[in-house]
């Protein structure tokens, strides 16, 4: 694969994953065409040496793996991890506010987002809406309003004169994204009464007679796009972590097949990952009890497999460039970051970290190096949380990003093909 089909293919699933609903909706997608065998936890298991299977958990979470010809024990599995979730705004269960004739909606914050980003964007919606039809059967489906629906104006700054000095956000009272405009005589309007019309708008088979949960987000509607003089740049939504489910899904998909392969992609990395489908989750451990179902074998595998968790790092930023340690500021379009922390907010050791090294010399990728200076607090990844509960050797790894957790972050065009080349490296 050349690095301009790529890139295509990271943008287009960029744009067409604004939840982690749509993301494994998508990558599900790829996998099938790719000729993975769909798996439910609910059923009983066949699995048939050089299969090629992926299951899915909560609509979020995926994991998708190949058998090889080899036996797990005596050559391990190949890992790999990243996260479907990012930063956001998410619709409140009962958001209803009208004020001054405008129809508004309360939102949370969802992950450590930064919230100025979010102001004087064209936002819509998507994610996923569970009814009850009239039958009393209990149905889910997503949807995704694609259009612009909402903004979140800023106040001006003649009201304002000290914004662009000190200007912080109370999201109770700022965030709240303006819908539409309503007149005193108009009948009451509820959001699930608009969820329900694009419900049936987007699915017309779904008998809808009511309501009865949702899990929607708002999204910035501009699309991901590669930018700069000579398109040196990706930006947009979701980078972290949407690049390194993709690429990690376009290397497996392209792994010989020879040797047990397996790429992991959780939920709710960006609020703790304790959840049914997050790291802390039982996910992992649940499907790798079914490949190795003998407590010996398992354990004999997963001391001879290695986890590379990828996650974005933060590149040194030419404007704050004091922020990054002077000796591990990774630049841009220089290839994956190795992230390394004494407290251990990292699973990388020297080991794993020159087993990557080693991965990235023999694929002809160049590597760089990340430690967080030591007077600012560290950010952590799925990493040392599947290394804790599952054992498994583990290195931390990622692309180096700008602006992590705006709504709109940037990243070099030539990275996300390097990590791919690597993780190619890994799994052939």
């Amino acid at each position: 694969m050349k690095e301009s089909q790529f890139n295509r293919g990271m943008l287009n699933f960029l744009k067409k994953s604004p939840t982690p609903f749509h993301a494994v909706l998508n990558m599900s997608a790829i996998l099938d065409k790719a000729g993975f065998q769909r798996l439910s936890e609910s059923d009983a298991w066949a699995l048939k040496k050089e299969g090629r299977y992926y299951v899915t958990r909560n609509g979020s979470s995926v994991i998708a793996f190949t058998t090889g010809q080899a036996d797990f024990p005596e050559t391990g599995i190949r890992m790999a991890g990243a996260h479907t979730d990012s930063p956001c705004l998410k619709v409140k269960p009962l958001p209803e506010k009208v004020s001054h004739s405008y129809l508004q909606i309360g939102v949370e914050v969802y992950g450590g987002a930064l919230l100025n980003p979010w102001f004087d964007r064209d936002l819509s919606l998507a994610g996923r809406v569970t009814w009850l039809t009239s039958e009393e059967t209990v149905e889910s489906a997503l949807v995704d309003f694609e259009s612009p629906v909402a903004v979140i104006p800023s106040l001006a700054i003649h009201f304002d004169r000290e914004a662009n000095k000190n200007k912080s956000v109370n999201p109770q009272d700022e965030l709240p994204p303006i819908l539409l405009q309503v007149e005193d005589n108009d009948e009451a309007l509820f959001f699930r009464d608009i969820l329900a019309d694009r419900l049936r708008a987007e699915h017309p088979e779904a008998d809808v007679a009511e309501i009865l949960g949702y899990e929607i987000s708002l999204y910035d509607t501009q699309p991901p796009a590669q930018t700069g003089m000579n398109r040196e740049f990706i930006t947009g939504a979701r980078l972290d972590n949407l690049m390194s489910c993709h690429t990690g899904l376009m290397a497996l998909i392209g792994a010989s097949g020879d040797l047990p392969c397996l790429l992991v992609c959780n939920d709710h990395e960006e609020v703790g990952s304790a959840s049914v489908s997050g790291a802390q989750g039982p996910f992992l451990e649940a499907v790798l009890s079914r490949l190795c179902p003998k407590a010996e074998d398992r354990l004999r595998a997963i001391d001879r497999s290695l986890m590379i968790s990828a996650d974005d790092a933060h590149g040194v930023h030419p404007n704050y460039a004091a922020k990054s340690d002077p000796g591990h500021g990774p630049l841009l379009n220089h290839g994956p970051v190795i992230k390394i922390n004494a407290s251990q907010r990292y699973a990388s050791d020297s080991e794993t970290v020159a087993a990557f090294r080693h991965l990235c010399r023999r694929a002809d990728v160049p590597v760089q190096d990340f430690v967080m200076r030591s007077d600012l607090a560290c950010g952590s990844t799925i990493g040392p949380l599947t290394a804790t509960r599952i054992g498994v050797k583990t290195v931390d790894v990622g692309v180096p990003i700008f602006a992590m957790h705006s709504v709109r972050e940037m990243a070099g065009s030539r990275d996300g093909f390097y990590l791919f080349r690597a993780l190619g490296q890994h799994y052939a």
